[in-house]
Parts: C-alpha cells; structure tokens; sequence
C-alpha cells in the first residue's frame, strides 16, 4: 500500500513555486513528493490534517511545513466551507545543501530543516504575521531574483520564528531521530533496534556512559520528556507506521512495538494521538488513496 506520490510542477530551474488560492474545501487525496512545502491556510477552523502520523482539527488560521517524502494532507472533515484562503510554497531541498547548511550563519535554518522532517505547526501569530509576505510574494514573477531574496528572508524569519510544534512522531518517517550529540544518537539508535523488547533506564544510562541519575536529566533536557515517555514515542511511532501499512491486529502491533499491557497502550496512545488506535487506522484508511 502507497500514498499518492504528487508529481508537483516545480522544476529543476525553479528555485520555489508559490501559489494562492480560494476554494470551497478540500478534495486532494493523502499525499507525498520530495519537496518541502510551506502551507498557509485561514479560514478553515475544523478542517482535518493529517501529517505524517499526526491527526489534528485545524483553527482558523494556521502555517504549516512539511518535509520532504512526509504524507500529509487537509480534508473537510464533515464541515462545509466557502471561502479557505490557501497559499502553498514548494521548494526543492537540493536547494541548501549540507555543505552550505554547515556554516555558521545557516544553524538556524539548518535546525528548521531537521524539524520539518517531522512537519511544523508554527503559532498562529506567526500564521498572521507572514501572511502578507507569502501572499505578496505569490504575486510576483517567481524567476526574479528580488522574488528570491523574499523566499530566502521568509525562510529566516520562520527558522528563528518561537513557538513552533513539531506534529509526526520521530519513528515514523525513515530518517527518525538525529542530534547535534553523538550520546543521545547512541541512545536513540539502541532504542530503535530493542524496542519490542524490555528497555530499561539503566540499559540505555550504560548506553550513554552515565549514572541513571544523570542520564535522566540528561535525556529531558534533549527531548524535553522523560525517559519512558521517550520510549513511548519510539514505540508509538512503529505501532503508527504498522497501522497505516498492515492490518494486523491492533493487540499484534501494540505487542510487537514492545507494549505489554493493552489497557496501559490504550491509555497512552490516546493521550498522544487524541485518537484510540482503531480510530486512527479509520482515518487513514478514509483518506488514503492507492496507486
């Protein structure tokens, strides 16, 4: 099973393509395509989005990056809407490459291209504040290098732009967890090669050369959660990714993720995704269409 793979009309001589639009709602299917896009939408309070494994009800104005290869998508979601405004940006990666993301002055927009690996959900203040500039910038002659420098300087301003949200868990795209610490990358790939089985916090503390004490301030600070909940996202981003691409049972995925309690699975995988299990395969299976 495959999501749709948009053939986008960007091309090799396009730095970006930009468009906006009105429309009546939303009827283009679960998607996916190399580029990174950046999706401006008002005007669509309750409409659906779904990114990587993140299943949300939108508000009334909302900005949202995408990276590349993430499926995702917006639907109606049994609401009618007459006037969504909606501008999209598309942009080839290849564009920064790593040696130029390297330098010193790029840390920010480097760190913004991690992120959107997962997909960002920027504020709704932000939302607002950079409306004017996509929508000015959607006017333009894209092949103008003035157009360019204002493709460049809206990146910077949303790669140091607080309060953004990161939405698909780090297990379910292929690339998963990276850190500037080669420690917490040790951690995190052991955790991803033993997460069927028991891992404990003295596991991974001898993993990272350190006391367990240590290790758990240690990894909050990284993550900005605990060492079980780490582990939790770990195992919810493999029970997500065997949901949406197998019909094993619910109770199979949640014992072969390396959850051994299905009411305390139930409970978490709730709390984390706002959906019980079985209600977050409907929705992908709603929305996805095959080739």
């Amino acid at each position: 099973m495959e999501i749709l793979r948009e053939v986008t009309p960007l091309n090799q001589g396009d730095c970006f393509m930009i468009f906006n639009r009105m429309k009546t709602g939303f009827d283009f299917p679960l998607h996916s395509h190399p580029e990174i896009e950046l999706n401006l939408l008002f005007n669509a309070a309750g409409a659906q989005r779904i990114v990587g494994d993140s299943v949300e009800e939108m508000c009334g104005a909302e900005l949202v990056m995408v990276g590349p290869n993430l499926p995702h998508g917006w639907f109606n979601n049994g609401k009618n809407f007459s006037e969504v405004t909606e501008v999209t940006l598309q942009f080839n990666p290849s564009l920064f490459e790593e040696s130029f993301l390297q330098r010193n002055q790029m840390s920010s927009m480097r760190k913004l291209f991690e992120d959107v690996k997962r997909g960002v959900l920027f504020a709704p203040h932000v939302a607002y504040a950079m409306a004017g500039r996509l929508m000015a910038l959607s006017e333009t002659d894209t092949a103008d290098f003035n157009s360019y420098l204002e493709f460049l300087g809206i990146l910077n301003e949303l790669a140091n732009a607080p309060d953004r949200r990161l939405l698909s868990s780090s297990t379910f795209h292929q690339d998963s967890v990276t850190s500037d610490s080669r420690r917490i990358e040790r951690v995190f790939d052991y955790i991803n090669q033993n997460y069927q089985n028991k891992v404990t916090l003295s596991d991974v503390a001898k993993i990272a050369n350190m006391t367990e004490v240590a290790f758990s301030r240690y990894i909050k600070f990284h993550t900005g959660v605990n060492f079980i909940d780490s582990l939790n996202n770990v195992r919810l981003g493999h029970v997500c990714r065997l949901l949406i691409d197998t019909m094993m049972p619910v109770s199979e995925i949640a014992y072969n993720c390396g959850f051994n309690n299905m009411a305390n699975f139930n409970r978490i995988f709730l709390k984390k995704k706002g959906l019980t299990p079985t209600e977050f395969r409907e929705v992908y299976l709603k929305q996805k269409k095959f080739i």
